[in-house]
């Protein structure tokens, strides 16, 4: 198995803060942290591709390929704002190996960058869909809460979330080995993992821009959104059909009218 970092540029970054943002319930943190990059007109430093993402390119309309991977944007913060890296992406692993391999890497990289603080950001999935959703909030450690509290996020997590599974919760419990402490912003969405949900990310998006102390146009958000959505059932289609094939394979192969093996093909 392997997980590669290529950098495309390394940027003079001050005390920055790193910021997750993949796919996930509702699609949250990715549609929050996508819509940040592109307000903020983040740079592109970095790529990570893992062997632990499906096997598989998507075809484009202009018949070229694009392969799975994961990306780092910076931004220089202005007067009175923390240099950022943002980390969005196609994928999570599809192991829980390729988990914990992809948050060593990223947090190791992170680090020798100069991360000291850092925000996960997903959904938490409550059955139905909230007018106004909350954004829960939970920490690397006992008493980093205080630094947040006063931005409206809800910190009784332990009532309301048993796991935080992926990136977003691994990240930041991992974060403490590397020296960084930090926060995941969960907005609350109904739970289905294909549907994105605007309305929790604008909510996630509305606090997070209260702590970088940006300020972010939403009027775009619904239609952004609405543009990611169809990218988002292509990648979810094919995660599923690969893994109804993965589990094919898996299976005794089937007897052809001689009795012998059925021969089957997979480009």
């Amino acid at each position: 198995m392997a997980t590669k970092i290529i950098e495309l540029e390394k940027p003079k970054l001050k005390d920055p803060i790193f910021i997750e943002g993949l796919p996930g319930i509702g699609h949250v943190g990715r549609i929050a942290a996508t819509y940040l990059v592109e307000e903020l007109k983040a740079k592109k430093f970095a790529e990570l591709f893992s062997s632990h993402f499906m096997h598989y390119v998507l075809l484009q309309q202009s018949s070229a390929v694009h392969v799975l991977k994961n990306e780092f944007y910076y931004v220089k913060g202005k007067k009175g704002q923390r240099d950022m890296i943002l980390m969005i992406g196609d994928s999570q692993s599809i192991d829980s190996e390729g988990h914990y391999e992809i948050s060593y890497e990223v947090l190791d990289y992170m680090k020798r960058i100069g991360v000291k603080e850092i925000i996960t950001l997903g959904g938490l999935g409550v059955g139905e869909q909230k007018e106004t959703p909350k954004v829960i909030g939970a920490t690397s450690d006992v008493g980093v809460e205080k630094k947040y509290k006063k931005y409206g996020i809800n910190f009784n997590a332990g009532d309301k979330v048993g796991t935080i599974v992926g990136a977003s919760g691994l990240f930041l419990g991992l974060a403490k080995i590397y020296g960084m402490q930090g926060i995941c912003l969960l907005g609350e969405t109904s739970g289905y993992p294909i549907l994105p949900d605007p309305k929790a990310a604008e909510e996630v998006l509305k606090v997070l821009s209260k702590i970088l102390g940006v300020k972010l146009d939403m009027s775009k958000l619904k239609k952004r959104t609405k543009e990611m959505e169809d990218f988002i059932k292509k990648i979810d289609d094919m995660q599923r059909k690969a893994v109804t094939q993965m589990m094919s394979q898996q299976m005794p192969p089937k007897k052809d009218e001689t009795g012998k093996d059925q021969l089957s093909y997979i480009g």
